[in-house]
């Protein structure tokens, strides 16, 4: 048995846990895209928003006189009104109407559901590497990693979806936005399928059993695994 399997399985889940908690970041916040429209008035209050898998926030922003390449509102990090609201698809009772009229419900819908997706399948991934930490549970590792794997699709699949909802907003002649910039929600997001997807296969090559080290010798004559 390789002694350093135990320590290998260790550290790599111990960097698993650090995508899990970037991908629970990510869908949890509101941060994934930042929106600003164009300002016609300066001295005056400006709309932006930021959004993300389940609400929109937008914040009126007073606005001075801005450079020549400034043509947006913001940017978000400055004072202003700020409120959040649900999206209407989720929460029926409640008012999302910028979202209604900016983005596409279908698109919304898609990337969160595949997010879910991805927590789900990290959940039980790391139940199953828990659960390898027994005695004689060490064939758990390779349904974890492929969990893991999973997982890490899944969040940049929610990503390319949201990516495609904004591009379609800017490019679209019935919103009023024409800026558009990815904040640290989305880049949680990114870092998170990194991180399970490559830590995913390297557990899983962890758990392989170890190959001939001689030309003469078989995987039946290697020694056991216990």
């Amino acid at each position: 048995m390789d002694e350093s399997k135990p320590l290998k399985v260790r550290l790599t889940f111990s960097v698993i846990l650090v995508g899990v908690s970037l991908l629970f970041a990510a869908v949890v916040t509101d941060h994934w895209a930042v929106l600003s429209p164009k300002v016609e008035e300066y001295n005056a209050t400006c709309e932006a928003a930021h959004f993300g898998l389940w609400r929109l926030c937008t914040k009126r922003i007073f606005m001075r006189e801005q450079g020549p390449k400034e043509k947006g509102c913001g940017p978000i990090s400055l004072p202003g009104e700020h409120n959040c609201s649900y999206f209407k698809h989720f929460t029926p009772g409640q008012s999302s109407e910028i979202f209604e009229v900016t983005t596409q419900k279908e698109y919304s819908i898609s990337a969160a559901a595949i997010a879910i997706f991805s927590v789900g399948f990290a959940i039980i991934g790391t139940i199953c590497v828990l659960l390898s930490f027994r005695r004689k549970m060490d064939y758990l590792l390779k349904p974890a990693s492929m969990f893991y794997t999973f997982a890490g699709l899944c969040i940049i699949i929610s990503v390319e979806v949201m990516r495609q909802s904004v591009k379609r907003m800017i490019d679209s002649k019935e919103t009023v936005w024409i800026e558009y910039s990815y904040s640290w929600s989305f880049a949680c997001a990114c870092a998170s399928f990194v991180l399970l997807f490559i830590c995913g296969i390297a557990l899983l090559l962890i758990a392989l059993p170890r190959f001939p080290q001689n030309p003469w010798e078989t995987c039946m004559d290697a020694e056991p695994e216990h």
